[in-house]
């Protein structure tokens, strides 16, 4: 798994498979298999429950990224397709 991260250049060699970049790649990939899951089963609560946690943790990890480094933050969101965090809060 952390090998397939590294072929997609989302690590900084010297941080390896240990970077909030390749944390925050996996945690999608979780997500989007969780989220595949609860359609054809919706009241699994134990998996919506799962998700929910990894959808908080992928949270912090974008906050903490966007804090450090905004151009590593926004390339990774347009890396992964997703949406970043809102400023507001």
């Amino acid at each position: 798994m952390a090998q397939h991260f590294l072929n997609q250049g989302l690590s900084v060699s010297s941080q390896g498979v240990g970077s909030s970049e390749v944390q925050i790649a996996f945690l999608t990939k979780q997500v989007i298999r969780l989220a595949q899951h609860l359609k054809t089963h919706s009241k699994d609560y134990s998996s919506q429950r799962g998700l929910r946690k990894i959808l908080g943790k992928r949270k912090r990890l974008l906050g903490y990224l966007g804090r450090e480094n905004a151009a590593r933050y926004e390339s990774l969101l347009a890396q992964l397709s997703i949406r970043g965090l809102n400023k507001n809060n």
